[in-house]
């Protein structure tokens, strides 16, 4: 996390956080270049275990996870045979998405010589096998325009990787069998999913897609892959705190960071609330750090482009932003609201019973 005394950023699971902007170089410091190496080869792994079940599902004609699914289940059966070497299509691109999105800020970093590490990948027994990747930086910046640049370019490099996956490999999904019991765990599908769809059945290349609802397809592991890439993005470009689209808001006026950040966490709260639970973990980490930036200066202003370019980043995040990412089978989200009711009904018939 970042201080005006302590310019490092230091934020997990695919979130860039840059200080400041115009740096002079800073001098070399040494990279611990066998932890990168030994992050990238275990999130490899534990991305390729999951990969496996992944297009194993997908090859039977099963839905992609089911509740429960973690990496350990799954290490003793990918282990076996070759089975490992299925998990290759989903690993390899869902690993190129999100090093296009660290490798966009590490080059606008070397561009304007601010000194920051090469990206760390987090390997973790999730849905996907990981929490992401970041990038520190470890000298301070000197202005609004630099902070704009290196702040903006992860999450175009990540969503023009993602996009070109997804129209790739939309059309290699599979519709559900009929009469399929739904999931054990529903992805929520973003505005981009539903214009590439539309789009590639008009172009006539996912014709057995035309009609369908996209919860009623099997999605390709790759398509996955994009999917993860496209759920990244729209978190990474929530507009507050020490996110890619707080440091957006903060080098086009730093006044409004402030309110905007609090206008995004009384969004996501609602959101958390009825849609998914998982709105309300970001709203604390936005409350968090989300109420003070590092110091940039306030002159020069960023340009009329740049401003523009800002524009091109709330669209980004319309295109990518799923209100309900992700829920049980059924199409019933995973809200607060569904586990307060259990518990205020225990508490009621506990109180009573006493």
């Amino acid at each position: 996390m970042s201080t005006q005394n302590s310019p490092e950023v230091y934020v997990p699971s695919e979130i860039y956080a840059p200080d400041g902007a115009d740096v002079s170089p800073a001098p070399p410091r040494k990279h611990r270049y066998w932890l990168h190496l030994l992050l990238l080869a275990l999130t490899f792994f534990t991305t390729l275990i999951v990969g496996a079940r992944l297009e194993f599902n997908f090859l039977v004609g099963l839905p992609p996870f089911t509740l429960g699914d973690n990496i350990f289940p799954k290490l003793h059966w990918a282990m076996q045979g070759n089975h490992l070497l299925l998990g290759l299509p989903f690993s390899l691109t869902l690993m190129l998405i999100l090093l296009a999105h660290e490798m966009g800020h590490y080059l606008f970093c070397v561009r304007y010589g601010v000194s920051a590490t090469l990206p760390f990948f987090i390997p973790f027994p999730t849905l996907i096998g990981t929490l992401g990747a970041f990038i520190r930086i470890k000298s301070p910046l000197r202005s609004r325009a630099v902070l704009f640049d290196i702040g903006i370019a992860g999450p175009i490099a990540g969503f023009v990787v993602a996009l070109g996956v997804l129209i790739f490999s939309l059309g290699l999904s599979r519709v559900a069998p009929v009469g399929a019991l739904p999931p054990d765990i529903q992805l929520g599908y973003p505005l981009i999913f539903h214009l590439v769809r539309r789009s590639l059945v008009a172009l006539g290349y996912a014709h057995g897609l035309a009609g369908v609802p996209l919860t009623r397809v099997y999605l390709h592991p790759v398509a996955i892959a994009a999917w993860v890439g496209m759920f990244a993005t729209s978190l990474n470009l929530l507009p507050g705190g020490q996110l890619d689209g707080g440091h957006i808001v903060f080098a086009v006026s730093s006044r409004a960071h402030k309110t905007v950040s609090r206008i995004t966490i009384l969004v996501l709260i609602p959101l958390a609330l009825f849609f998914w639970t998982g709105w309300l973990v970001w709203a604390v980490l936005l409350r968090l750090s989300g109420m003070r930036h590092p110091s940039v200066p306030v002159w020069p202003e960023i340009t009329t482009g740049r401003r523009w370019l800002a524009l091109c980043a709330l669209l980004m995040l319309v295109l990518t932003f799923a209100y309900a990412p992700i829920s049980p089978g059924g199409g019933e989200p995973q809200s607060i609201i569904k586990y307060v009711k259990p518990a205020a009904d225990f508490l009621r018939h506990f109180h009573l019973a006493h």
